[in-house]
């Protein structure tokens, strides 16, 4: 999927866990999780939006747009 999702390393930047998170944004863990995952196929911009309020990041921070084509990094 050419689009990254780097909750996992803002997660581990913040000493956050996935369920911490799911509790201050009002977000269920599954919800979370299939974001985490790279599964999710939309976002909506509220959730991101609370999702960067809380790990004082921005949406560039959180997704990441990676070439097909790029085989240099994984």
């Amino acid at each position: 999927m050419p689009v990254q999702v780097k909750l996992d390393d803002l997660l581990h930047d913040n000493r956050m866990t996935l369920t911490e998170l799911a509790e201050r944004v009002d977000i269920t863990i599954a919800n979370l999780s299939i974001l985490k995952t790279g599964k999710a196929r939309a976002i909506r911009f509220s959730t991101l939006e609370a999702i960067c309020k809380e790990l004082k990041c921005q949406p560039g921070d959180l997704l990441a747009f990676k070439d097909a084509e790029d085989k240099s990094t994984a």
